[in-house]
């Protein structure tokens, strides 16, 4: 570890005298690529070169150990324990740091949510979920673009939903998977509980030197809009299906007036479903199918549970329980975030001890 550390460390020198090299600061896009890498390396560094004090003083204190006055060595004594324990922390603290990152976390969002089982209550609580990441993503500073809306009753049957803010991906995506909802409808007369299900999928948005769909791999239909839409939406054919033949993807989208802001909004979904794909196919650990990834909405499968009458959530992947249902649905969910990636790198920091794989299925979510 230590050596790669100076590699590290000399590779920031080198980034800092480029920053100031006339020649890349004229070149924006090189520029910002050294500057991005510079405030990555910048973390590591710094904990290194803490590293390397503590290390120096713990050191010192050994060795005022042997000294013959009783006084020194005393002062020495009660150091000692403070340094091992923060070299230890910084030990623990670098070997996150150099954990391979997830190169997808800096990316933009596309999040899907679609109402499974459980009828209109389902698509109520589709609806619940998508006000609770809207309002998460406004607590961030993060745009939220809708691409598609699909309304059932008083709830949603399908939303589907860009979030453009930097670390969204990082945030976002161990929320894929089977939301389970306990409550009582309103339409129920004798206040018996109701399990319902409604699953979310998280995918990076895919850049199109990333992923090129060839114009010829693609079927565009142009259709009349249905639902409420206003005066010209449903006037023109400006809704929009794109068929991508070669996987048999399809993505619809008919939310705005103008025919080609519909095509240009189906393809970026389109293109973000392709990555994902790719990113499964290169990966064992994202082989499972679409199916898998969010499950099919039925009761059994879940990895969260909001339970209404005892304003309780849970998340069944690291068996935390919060009583603060409401809170949580305000779009207060940095906790439950925070615990999960918690849960994550120390899962990874046991493998690389280790040398195993991950066998957390849920440790690097490829989206739905």
């Amino acid at each position: 570890m230590f050596n790669r550390l100076k590699g590290v460390e000399e590779r920031f020198l080198e980034i800092e005298k480029s920053l100031s090299d006339p020649g890349i600061v004229e070149d924006r896009h090189a520029y910002q690529k050294i500057v991005r890498e510079h405030a990555e390396l910048n973390k590591i560094v710094s904990a290194y070169r803490s590293y390397k004090q503590t290390v120096k003083e713990l050191a010192e204190s050994n060795e005022l150990l042997r000294d013959g006055d009783p006084g020194i060595k005393e002062l020495a004594r009660d150091e000692i324990p403070a340094l091992m324990a923060a070299k230890e922390a910084l030990e623990v603290e670098l070997k996150k740091l150099l954990m391979p990152k997830d190169p997808n976390d800096e990316k933009n969002v596309l999040l899907e949510i679609r109402a499974g089982t459980g009828g209109e209550e389902a698509g109520l609580f589709a609806g619940d979920l998508f006000k609770m990441y809207s309002r998460y993503a406004e607590s961030k500073g993060w745009r939220i673009e809708v691409m598609t809306l699909h309304v059932s009753g008083g709830g949603l049957k399908e939303v589907i939903a860009m979030i453009q803010g930097r670390g969204a991906y990082s945030r976002l995506k161990f929320e894929s998977g089977t939301h389970r909802v306990q409550r009582v409808p309103v339409t129920e007369a004798q206040g018996r509980i109701h399990t319902s299900a409604v699953t979310v999928a998280v995918l990076p948005e895919a850049e199109e030197v990333e992923v090129q769909i060839d114009p010829g791999d693609i079927k565009v239909d142009v259709y009349r809009s249905t639902g409420p839409g206003g005066q010209s939406v449903n006037t023109t054919d400006s809704a929009v299906r794109i068929t991508h033949l070669p996987t048999g993807l399809v993505v619809t989208c008919q939310d705005e007036k103008s025919q080609l802001k519909n095509k240009n909004k189906a393809m970026k979904v389109l293109r973000a479903r392709l990555y994902d794909q790719m990113l499964r196919e290169q990966n064992e650990k994202r082989s499972e199918t679409r199916k898998s990834q969010i499950g099919s909405g039925d009761r059994s499968e879940r990895i969260r549970t909001y339970n209404f009458p005892q304003g309780r959530v849970t998340d069944h992947r690291i068996g935390l329980t919060l009583y603060r249902l409401d809170s949580i649905l305000q779009g207060e969910i940095d906790e439950i975030i925070d615990e999960l990636v918690t849960f994550h790198q120390a899962q990874a920091l046991k493998n690389a001890d280790t040398g195993s794989t991950p066998s957390s299925k849920w440790a690097t979510p490829a989206g739905n």
